[in-house]
């Protein structure tokens, strides 16, 4: 296992996601339009542990608590696993952060959790506030802010600060075909202030893989085959054509190249897995060192598709 430095401990250099896991609202099945369940994931979980992936995210709103409840599951009695879940603030309506984050520790089985995230820009100062009243007593170890701009961002650190406390991370939708996150300089902010940088989406929801394309596009009615229609996927066909040719050198799959490609940018890639090729897969990603004038290729051949996807959830993150 290959390790990144987080704050005073060491976590995997890739983390594991589980947005896919589960069904309802938000859930596997809406978004991506399968069904997987505790009984499909576990030799999947087992795989990951066995090679040393110990470092696990997920929300309470990936399917309004269906994708924690599967991952207290697994991780049951396994004091070695690092937890990672997410508040969502939506709107005037929303609960108090620490009723949701007590939601999220049953569902989980933790005492604690060890990185809890922000995971909308909705009212910087509220919901950072309450942040820090969770770090204070103790019930998240780690806190960070997920889909903020960099003012954003700098304010939630002054917030923090200003309570002797500490902003440790910053998750952000980050791939060859989505690089805002780059151009605005929050990537650079967080590598200059010791705030490590998760990138969500690396994968682009499974475009990047090489599986789908537009004679095989992703299930209709599932949110992500909405956004990358046919004619997405063949905009990006020159960016599959390149992944495909160094994937090929390394004899390795394109998510592992677009996944190590994540790696050589310094951020750490969080990638959803759903089987057990997919763990195999992840590891092989952490032994491949892009060249310079590949990493290059990759990210000219992805600006020349002229394909930038955002979810609606995002901010403008200018």
């Amino acid at each position: 296992m290959k390790y990144a430095d987080f704050q005073d401990i060491k976590i995997p250099r890739i983390a594991l996601g589980t947005w896919s896991w589960g069904t309802g609202i938000n859930g596997g099945n809406s978004i991506f339009g399968n069904n997987c369940q505790e009984p499909d994931l576990r030799p999947v979980y087992k795989k990951a542990v066995e090679y040393g992936f110990n470092l696990w995210d997920t929300a309470a709103v990936y399917g309004m608590g269906s994708s924690e409840r599967i991952l207290g599951k697994l991780i049951k009695d396994d004091k070695n696993i690092l937890v990672s879940t997410k508040y969502t603030p939506m709107g005037i309506f929303d609960p108090p952060m620490e009723k949701v984050l007590n939601n999220s520790c049953n569902h989980l089985g933790r005492d604690t959790i060890d990185i809890y995230w922000i995971h909308s820009a909705n009212n910087v100062k509220k919901w950072t506030t309450q942040l820090a009243s969770l770090l204070k007593n103790g019930k998240i170890k780690y806190a960070g802010v997920s889909n903020h701009n960099l003012a954003q961002v700098k304010q939630a650190k002054s917030i923090l600060e200003a309570e002797g406390l500490k902003l440790s991370c910053v998750q952000n939708h980050y791939s060859l075909l989505f690089r805002v996150s780059e151009r605005n300089g929050i990537i650079d902010w967080c590598k200059e202030n010791n705030v490590t940088f998760f990138a969500y989406m690396v994968l682009e929801q499974g475009a990047l893989t090489g599986k789908y394309s537009s004679e095989n596009p992703f299930k209709s009615g599932s949110r992500r085959a909405g956004a990358f229609t046919p004619n997405v996927f063949k905009q990006i066909e020159g960016l599959k054509s390149v992944l495909g040719e160094i994937a090929d050198k390394y004899s390795v799959d394109q998510a592992q190249i677009a996944t190590a490609w994540a790696i050589s940018k310094g951020v750490v890639p969080i990638i959803g897995v759903t089987k057990e090729h997919h763990v195999d897969a992840v590891n092989a990603s952490l032994n491949i060192q892009l060249e310079k004038d590949e990493i290059l290729e990759l990210e000219k051949a992805a600006t020349a598709t002229g394909v930038e996807i955002k979810g609606f959830w995002e901010d403008k993150q200018k």
